[in-house]
């Protein structure tokens, strides 16, 4: 996805919780993917009067807007943050990449562009290591590895040269700038809510995004500012959609749907913009894709693994997986009261305990997806 809210989602593979439903999560994924390519066909449609600059503006305006009733509603609570620093940090770089990524579109064919973005998984590699002082398998690298080589296919279209132009610098900047506010989030979701990540980024995004805009600032017509607000709305609507579809199906069977945004914005191109993908696009495209969905679906796998392992070693002060807590106190900004009831689908260690907790109604619909200090919670169900 273009927006780095989203990539929260994405960057937390947990366990297989209660509740999941994969045909309805499918059918949402398919919805973010079909409105991520109205997004970004309005985006490069605009691209000859409205700079990237402008349009990341209009974008995170409307992310703004959709988001201002949460604010109001959960202030001061939803504001409320100990680790300032690091949102200020990441909602810059979502800024950047945001622009970014918007002239990649506009610049490149559609397929290539989208293609060039799926490298964020790529490049959470290596800042795995270097950020997050995590250990490297070879198949991880090796996958890692692959996926780059792709990238160079896709950048060498006519045999005379590699094609790095400033789009194809734009859009794989995007992607590592994404990546690394994916790697911050790893942390950040452990003790702060997803509505306080999304609110600061919204707030700061908007921020961050308007003295750019000064810059290449004009007045859009009436028509303009339709298809501009349109652009906003579809990429709210691609990360309610994604959000929906990752939340009701098994992260492991959503991840592949997302990419078939790339089938759509290859249509797009060519039924909108004469864009024909050559050899080299495709054949790029299909080892960028394979090689981040064998990372996804790896991480998931040993992220079962390590839920398993946490089941057999959680000592018997703690809570284990897949128990049931109770809130202690309310968390309004988040829909639930005090009692609520849900089940412990992960379990952190560090940077210090804490516990991700999912809250579903009686129907099996969740509610709330939270990380969660024991002080917040108490075990319904003491295990003997």
């Amino acid at each position: 996805m273009t927006d780095e809210s989203v990539e929260v989602i994405e960057a937390e593979i947990t366990p297989h919780a209660p509740g999941i439903d994969n045909v309805r999560g499918a059918l949402w994924m398919l919805a973010s993917a079909l409105a991520f390519t109205v997004s970004t066909t309005l985006i490069k449609y605009l691209g000859d009067g409205y700079p990237a600059a402008l349009q990341g503006f209009y974008r995170q305006l409307a992310g703004f807007v959709v988001l201002l009733p949460w604010m109001i509603r959960g202030y001061p609570k939803v504001f409320h943050t100990t680790r300032l620093g690091i949102l200020l940090f990441r909602s810059g770089a979502g800024a950047v990449a945001l622009i970014m990524s918007f002239y990649s579109y506009q610049k490149m064919p559609l397929a290539d562009a989208n293609a060039l973005s799926f490298t964020r998984t790529l490049w959470l590699v290596p800042l795995a290591f270097f950020v997050l002082r995590e250990k490297l398998g070879p198949l991880r690298i090796g996958a890692a590895l692959v996926g780059f080589a792709g990238v160079l296919i896709i950048l060498h279209p006519t045999g005379h040269g590699i094609t790095l132009g400033l789009p194809q610098l734009a859009g794989l900047a995007a992607a590592f700038l994404f990546a690394m506010t994916i790697t911050g989030m790893k942390v950040m979701t452990r003790d702060h809510s997803p509505m306080t990540l999304l609110v600061y980024a919204a707030g700061l995004g908007l921020i961050f995004a308007t003295p750019p805009a000064l810059f290449v600032w004009r007045w859009p017509s009436l028509p303009d500012l339709g298809l501009l607000a349109a652009m906003g709305v579809s990429g709210t609507i691609t990360q309610a959609c994604y959000i929906k579809g990752m939340a009701i199906g098994d992260a492991g069977a959503m991840a592949p749907i997302d990419y078939t945004r790339l089938v759509f914005a290859t249509l797009a191109g060519v039924l909108l913009f004469k864009e024909i993908p050559g050899w080299p696009t495709i054949i790029g495209a299909a080892i960028v894709v394979g090689s981040t969905l064998f990372i996804t679906l790896r991480e998931r796998q040993l992220a079962r693994r390590g839920a398993a392992m946490a089941v057999a070693s959680t000592p018997s002060d703690r809570p284990a997986l897949f128990e049931v807590v109770r809130l202690l106190r309310a968390l309004p900004d988040d829909g639930l009261d005090a009692g609520a009831t849900g089940a412990v689908v992960s379990i952190y260690d560090k940077p210090r305990e804490a516990y991700e907790v999912e809250f579903i109604d009686g129907a099996g619909k969740t509610l709330a997806l939270l990380a969660l200090t024991p002080d917040q919670f108490e075990r319904l169900e003491p295990t003997p």
